[in-house]
């Protein structure tokens, strides 16, 4: 910034503060000042301007409260945002804090943004809706309705619906008591994270691993270490829980999210032995369990430890339909009491509907039998996406074979996948590029395809589509084959 050419009127009827805090919004619209930078003390910007101190004063706080910058004891005063339209009287981004500035990021938001009419998506990971049993969910959800208007339209406790809780307790072989129910996933992480971890806890994850978990445990404080999911290596994992000591230890075991790798047997057992030894407690995301092609994955680390050590977590959006908003946690009925207790100081309690109208589903077998043709449909969905891929890109990606799951994560030869995305979203198709996985740099070449959610036809139109962007980028990247 060439802080000669701010001028100021001394005879003008606007006060000079005004004037310098005009001339800096200015700066800071057309890019000269950017979010991040830190501007001069009070004093020194006097001497620059040959302005009053308390001018520079006036100017800078005049700028705080309009949203544009942000004054830290003894760190100085930094741009935190540009206004956010023309015209807008407040820049609200200036306020927001630090902490979701630096954690929370917009991966998420644009995996959710991506499904636009015209749009092919491989990104979000949504089961094939075209076979949801729409006629049996209407009925039992009517007959709930008329027959229990105050369950299903009135409050419940935050645990969740008695009902509900006893049929995952019978089918998870627990104690009502040790089950939870949840808005999903993510919820089901925010409240663990929120509960649990405190500023500089420790946390050791699979890695790469599921953005909304980084952003969960990042959020709450925590600070991350990786454990190589692909490698699966468990004297690194001991030598991380050694030197560590973490808080908590997070995992994907099944067809995990977004690699697809599933753990062995052995790597599960020798996972829990060491959570014994190290008195290290697991959090285990089995979001995608029940979405094998051909052979179950194995025993769950809950099934091999119990609830002693592990959180078990289980999503129902994967498997029924993520708009349903359905999940649940299997745990000490110590922690179930905690966790209840965070759950209901920002949303008291999941929707009665739902939570009935599942469990009918549930007792009816209508659940274990759409799961079944969704197994099968996805592993259709999975072959025609493996095979276009292969005819389209017979050199420039590679990917491992998919056994269950949504995903399919390839690596990229020649290009950073944020070079593709860019192409690919003017072609019309989106994924997730590799590096929304990583909580460090890394990825830069990976991305992740879901092929659940898309037909097969739209899935080779959408694997064309990325084969143009793909020659696009190549091309402009100046690389040649």
């Amino acid at each position: 910034m060439d802080w000669n050419l701010i001028n100021l009127d001394a005879d003008s009827a606007t006060p000079l503060y005004l004037q310098l805090c005009s001339s800096l919004t200015e700066a800071i619209k057309t890019g000269k000042l950017e979010p991040g930078d830190q501007l001069p003390s009070e004093r020194k910007l006097a001497g620059l301007l040959a302005i009053s101190r308390t001018t520079a004063v006036n100017a800078y706080e005049e700028l705080e409260a309009r949203g544009l910058v942000r004054s830290y004891v003894g760190r100085g005063t930094f741009i935190s945002a540009r206004p956010d339209r023309l015209g807008a009287q407040f820049a609200w981004r200036g306020k927001v804090s630090p902490l979701i500035q630096r954690h929370l990021g917009p991966d998420i938001r644009a995996l959710l943004a991506s499904n636009k009419p015209q749009m092919i998506s491989f990104s979000a990971g949504q089961p094939a809706y075209e076979y949801f049993p729409v006629e049996r969910f209407l009925a039992v959800t009517e007959s709930r309705l008329r027959s229990q208007p105050r369950d299903t339209l009135g409050f419940l406790p935050a645990e969740g619906h008695p009902y509900l809780r006893e049929c995952i307790a019978t089918r998870e072989g627990v104690r009502h008591e040790e089950v939870m129910i949840v808005a999903g996933t993510q919820q089901a992480l925010d409240l663990i994270a929120r509960c649990l971890i405190y500023p500089q806890d420790r946390v050791v994850m699979d890695w790469p691993g599921y953005l909304g978990a980084i952003q969960s445990f990042q959020f709450s404080g925590a600070v991350l270490s990786g454990w190589d999911m692909t490698l699966a290596d468990l004297d690194e994992l001991e030598d991380s829980l050694i030197k560590h000591r973490p808080k908590l230890l997070y995992l994907n075991p099944s067809f995990q999210n977004p690699t697809a790798c599933t753990l062995s047997l052995e790597t599960r057992q020798g996972i829990i032995d060491l959570a014994r030894k190290y008195r290290t407690p697991i959090v285990e995301d089995e979001a995608y369990r029940d979405l094998y092609f051909a052979t179950e994955p194995p025993p769950s680390l809950f099934e091999l430890e119990g609830s002693g050590l592990v959180l078990y977590i289980r999503s129902l959006s994967k498997t029924f339909a993520p708009g349903l908003r359905l999940g649940y946690i299997v745990a000490d009925e110590a922690i179930i009491d905690q966790l209840a207790l965070v759950k209901a100081q920002g949303d008291l309690f999941t929707p009665g509907l739902s939570q009935l109208a599942l469990a009918d589903l549930l007792t009816n077998g209508v659940y274990d039998n759409y799961l079944k043709l969704l197994r099968l449909k996805h592993q259709e969905r999975a072959r025609v996406m493996e095979a276009s891929l292969q005819e389209a890109f017979p050199e420039g990606l590679s990917w491992q074979k998919s056994q269950g799951g949504l995903y399919i994560w390839a690596q990229l030869h020649h290009l950073e996948s944020g070079e593709l995305l860019a192409e690919a979203t003017k072609a019309g198709v989106s994924f997730m590029p590799g590096s929304s996985f990583f909580f460090e740099p890394g990825g830069k070449r990976a991305l992740r395809l879901c092929y659940s959610g898309t037909e097969p036809e739209a899935i080779r139109s959408g694997v064309e589509r990325l084969k143009r962007a793909y020659n696009q980028a190549l091309g402009m990247s100046g690389f040649s084959l």
